[in-house]
């Protein structure tokens, strides 16, 4: 629990910072497909392993998950059309048998239609909602936190001493 709400702090932390909107929005972008998958799928395992070794970040993509878990809820009947599609193409079924027949694949489940659907259209959509994350952080940024930070009430919080204490716990320790 504690590194999941160490996680959201540091995503609220750099979504409010002049650094880091390429890793909110691969973050959310894998939020995206960890949000379509099902919870224990070999997809999520890798999603996992990409937010391990790579600089993504983790609060971001929980956040997304949760909001995308929700949101494939509702299009489940229209990825079950998709995955029907996709599965009964003709030329693809000696493949899907290969795959079937494979040791590690099928934990992927892409043998159920909604799972196939909605992997295919996470990882078509994760793209696009890389570069419109990062669009809207940097829109943020410019003009929601500009405008915070020019008002009275911060300029006040700034001038206490908890703030001035903060900050130099956060200059001297660096990230949460």
């Amino acid at each position: 629990m504690t590194l999941l709400l160490k996680q959201i702090f540091a995503f609220f932390k750099l979504l409010n910072s002049d650094t880091g909107e390429q890793q909110l929005a691969a973050g959310i972008a894998c939020g995206l497909i960890l949000g379509f998958a099902p919870a224990l799928s070999l997809q999520t395992l890798v999603v996992f392993v990409l937010l391990f070794f790579f600089r993504i970040q983790m609060g971001a993509a929980f956040l997304a998950a949760f909001f995308f878990k929700l949101v494939a809820y509702i299009f489940d009947p229209l990825f079950h059309q998709i995955g029907v599609v996709i599965l009964e193409v003709e030329f693809l079924r000696p493949l899907y048998t290969i795959l079937y027949t494979m040791p590690i694949i099928p934990f992927t489940k892409f043998y159920n239609t909604v799972v196939m659907g909605a992997g295919v259209v996470g990882f078509l959509l994760a793209p696009v909602v890389y570069f419109f994350a990062k669009k809207s952080i940097v829109k943020y940024r410019l003009t929601v936190v500009a405008r915070f930070k020019a008002t009275k009430v911060w300029k006040f919080v700034q001038a206490t001493s908890f703030y001035k204490w903060y900050a130099k716990y956060d200059q001297l320790y660096g990230e949460v």
